[in-house]
């Protein structure tokens, strides 16, 4: 072969080499605004099923959802491998279809009457953190799934639980003691991550009690508030949650600690309808906060990274300056997935993960994420008000509040809205202890809607006969309040001369 022969080829080569190139160029800057187009229409759909009567059109939504999500997940899963050439994605994107394919159906056919919504949204925000953990991380995305498709399988039961179950109200004391011992158990065996010492290694995992103990609290606030009767009973609770949020300001978790108390006064407030309850604990923890600035160097750090992230770059504030860059470099579309550099954002798969998705896949995608993580709230807030027991009520509430501030915490810290406080963002950032508290959060809610479709089955059964089908679904996703009901059915008897 000459020398004329062997620059032919080698021209050709880089020939082929480049339009390869272009070509995986082609189909990543495609694929980021198919993507975004593809959410933003299963974003859509998430809050349309508020409205209408028709069951059908529903269903189809429903149906129309899942198959917005396995596309997403596809194409996500399509790009990852062209970028890498990494036989590994292609086995955990097949996994990852086994996982959903199996909740998506074996949800709905175990439990007829749950909430097709609930469902969905839990599965299409799990679909969103393996994907980005996946980029992040293949090692972290294992873990993930594996945590992920363990808790799927053992939630499939905790709705049966709920249903059959009625007596959770009777052990407020049980629910006191054992998220105490939980969360003081940190102190003896615990580790120091962040900053914060609320971490224990069981196994070779690391766990965070405050994710479980934070369902525990619910159920024990929700306890003791349906049963309490006097000022007395009020102190008595409100002592017992107090003790819960010292125990995680000691340990310097102050993020969890947020939470735990804000789910407390909405709880609180719900109960006895007392706005000086409110004011008395909105004052008593902004005390509080300024305390804690004083009291904790790593808060006053974090206060001072978001009043001027960029005078301490180097320093304190690091992160929410890396994660602002992020953002900006995304901006409204993304750079791409697999075209960003996350890796350069502190704690990218947990903490500040909804700024490695707006970098990649764009600031409208994250927006829609945060929409979705909403609806979720939205239908969480609509069971509670289903709920005839009051326990339920709260306890569904208080979910509710529970998850709709942690994604505004974490969200918040992210975009420099708040300073960061260390939560992740459920169901998408990386977390054993988070992703399995969030699922087994959603099962409990699925739980307390098959109950409450069940009871108003049961008792309203003979009253709906005579709705036309459209007025009967009408009802179930809005049920009217009890003083309207009764106020149409005196109108109803009114005698026939009266005016």
């Amino acid at each position: 072969m000459d020398k004329q022969d062997a620059a032919e080829k080698l021209q050709q080569l880089l020939g082929n080499v480049n339009a390869v190139g272009v070509a995986h160029s082609v189909v990543v800057e495609l694929s980021k605004y198919i993507i975004i187009f593809l959410f933003a229409v299963y974003t859509w759909h998430c809050f349309t099923v508020f409205i209408g009567r028709d069951k059908e059109r529903k269903e189809r939504v429903y149906r129309h959802q899942i198959k917005l999500m396995f596309t997403i997940h596809f194409i996500c899963s399509l790009v990852l491998f062209l970028n890498s050439l990494n036989v590994q994605i292609v086995l955990l994107y097949v996994l990852q279809v086994v996982l959903f394919l199996f909740v998506s159906k074996s949800y709905p056919f175990v439990y007829e009457g749950m909430s097709r919504i609930v469902l969905n949204n839990m599965l299409i925000l799990l679909m969103t953190g393996l994907i980005m953990i996946e980029r992040l991380d293949i090692a972290s995305a294992v873990r993930q799934m594996i945590f992920a498709a363990a808790i799927c399988v053992l939630g499939l039961f905790i709705p049966y639980i709920i249903e059959k179950f009625s007596y959770f109200d009777i052990f407020g004391w049980f629910y006191a003691i054992a998220g105490l011992l939980l969360l003081a158990l940190v102190f003896v065996i615990g580790e120091e991550h962040y900053g914060a010492k609320n971490w224990i290694s069981i196994g070779g995992f690391a766990l965070q009690p405050s994710e479980f103990v934070k369902i525990i609290y619910v159920f024990f606030s929700a306890a003791f508030l349906t049963k309490a009767k006097n000022f007395k009973d009020i102190v008595v609770v409100t002592v017992v949650a107090a003790a819960h949020v010292l125990i995680l300001v000691l340990e310097r978790d102050l993020g969890a600690a947020l939470i735990y108390f804000i789910t407390y006064l909405v709880i609180l407030y719900v109960s006895t309808e007392r706005l000086i309850y409110l004011l008395s604990g909105l004052l008593c923890g902004s005390g509080a906060a300024v305390a804690a600035y004083h009291l904790f160097t790593h808060v006053q750090n974090r206060v001072i990274a978001w009043r001027d992230p960029w005078s301490t770059i180097d320093a304190q504030g690091y992160q929410v300056a890396r994660s602002l860059f992020a953002l900006g470099t995304g901006g409204w579309f993304g750079m791409g997935l697999g075209e960003g550099m996350p890796g350069t954002i502190p704690v990218a798969s947990s903490d500040f993960i909804f700024s490695a998705i707006g970098e990649e896949l764009g600031v409208f995608f994250a927006i829609c994420v945060i929409l979705v993580e909403i609806s979720c709230f939205v239908m969480f807030v609509n069971i509670a008000l289903k709920m005839t027991r009051r326990f339920y009520k709260l306890t569904a509430l208080g979910l509710a509040v529970e998850f709709i501030f942690q994604v505004f915490l974490t969200v918040g810290g992210a975009i420099k809205f708040i300073p960061s406080t260390g939560v992740t963002l459920p169901l998408v950032s990386y977390g054993g202890s988070s992703v399995i508290s969030t699922v087994v959060l959603f099962s409990i809610i699925q739980g307390m809607y098959v109950l409450n479709r069940e009871e108003a089955g049961d008792s309203e059964g003979k009253r709906r006969r005579g709705k036309r089908p459209e007025e009967e679904e009408d009802a179930e996703e809005f049920p009217q309040p009890k003083n309207v009901r009764q106020g149409a059915q005196r109108r109803r008897k009114r005698p026939t001369g009266a005016r």
